[in-house]
């Protein structure tokens, strides 16, 4: 028998809403032992049956809904899933100009917990939580299944699983073991992953359209790409016509695929420059050299997990916009963004527009941007939506 979790009178608007999330303090009583993962039936106080999650014992959402109403949570389930991922990402156009890209988006495909990149003829995937965990060999099964391809790698290493009481993995599920570095293709342009070692699934696909809106301006440009880690911004900006580009990362390593990106799409040293070191300080050495750019990109790491962390990220990110407004030349472009899903759009764009007073500029917002097609989000699901980004013009 199914067990049963039943919310407290009043606490079922947000699952009658369609939002995949029940948190703890919204339970009244479980009926039965389930284990973790397992699926369990969400009811109302009068007994309604809301939907169908996977049971997290030791998370603050101690259940994260796979369907609503009743469903049959089987392998059938998640082939259709799966499928319906695919044919979103067919009929985007993603898959004819991309060798690379977001297959499976966790919550805002139907799947909460699983992420599954392409890359190549190779899938990475992340299970983030308890749910995702359980079903793991049935989802990897139905990928090679589904999906051409020669291997699924996992890339489980994220602290988030800790709440899920879960421990970081990683490994192959299935197939053949991906190489050390894959070569991809995104719109015409071209860079190396090492999916293995590198950040979340080894690139930042999220950022495929905001490159291309990149490329559209740089012509006869110059560009710094600070936070830059394999570059992806840089490549872009030079496959537009810009006459210079500097990579600013601290990882040296990220730093040689960057170098290694130039050579895969024929561009010079000269055109490429990759300087390793603190983004903050080497932004601040700029800024008293009295350098300047006509573009700067300023793509930070996440700056905020946790609500208690928006202050100091408010500040992180009013400091960066200030001295990127003050390195570009008069008509320059910032491009800057947030990853950070805590930091609301109209908060990050208030933040900015304060660095651009405290820089002297008038500066004017010509362009709002997000994260990638691939990476949809479920109007239920406001949580989806985690990238934003801003071009303004000094």
């Amino acid at each position: 028998m199914v067990a049963q979790v039943v919310l407290h009178k009043g606490r079922d608007k947000n699952i009658r809403a369609r939002h995949p999330w029940v948190f703890s303090g919204a339970i009244e009583q479980v009926k039965g032992q389930p284990a973790a993962g397992e699926t369990v039936e969400v009811r109302s106080t009068s007994g309604d049956l809301l939907g169908m999650g996977a049971w997290s014992p030791q998370s603050q959402i101690q259940v994260r809904l796979w369907a609503v109403g009743r469903a049959d949570i089987k392998r059938n389930f998640f082939a259709n899933r799966i499928k319906e991922a695919l044919q979103l990402r067919i009929e985007l156009g993603i898959t004819t100009r991309n060798t690379a890209y977001r297959l499976i988006n966790a919550e805002s495909d139907g799947l909460p917990g699983v992420i599954v990149d392409r890359f190549g003829d190779w899938l990475v995937m992340q299970c983030l939580t308890t749910g995702a965990e359980f079903w793991k060999e049935t989802l990897a099964e139905l990928l090679s299944e589904l999906i051409p391809c020669q291997g699924i790698y996992e890339r489980s290493d994220v602290d988030i699983r800790n709440k899920e009481g879960l421990l970081p993995t990683t490994g192959l599920l299935t197939g053949e073991r991906p190489p050390t570095f894959i070569d991809i293709e995104e719109e015409g342009r071209h860079y190396r992953v090492d999916v293995i070692h590198g950040h979340k699934t080894g690139f930042y696909l999220d950022q495929r359209d905001n490159r291309s809106a990149l490329q559209a301006y740089a012509k006869d440009k110059t560009v710094l790409n600070c936070f830059s880690y394999t570059g992806g911004f840089s490549i872009a900006a030079l496959k537009g016509g810009a006459t210079k580009a500097i990579n600013l990362d601290a990882s040296q390593s990220a730093l040689e695929l960057a170098a290694q990106a130039g050579e895969l799409n024929d561009f010079f040293s000269e055109q490429l420059t990759n300087i390793q070191g603190d983004a903050f300080q080497l932004l601040r050495d700029y800024r008293d050299e009295g350098r300047q750019f006509d573009i700067v990109v300023l793509d930070p790491p996440k700056f905020a997990d946790n609500k208690a962390q928006l202050d100091k990220a408010a500040r992180g990110y009013k400091d960066i916009n200030l001295l990127g407004f003050r390195l570009l030349k008069p008509g320059g472009l910032l491009f800057t963004f947030s990853c950070s899903g805590l930091m609301e759009a109209g908060l990050f764009q208030k933040i900015v527009a304060d660095a651009a007073v405290d820089a002297g500029v008038n500066a004017q917002l010509i362009r709002k941007l997000d994260q990638a097609t691939d990476h949809p989000t479920r109007m239920a699901f406001p949580e989806g939506y985690y990238l934003k980004g801003l071009i303004c013009r000094r």
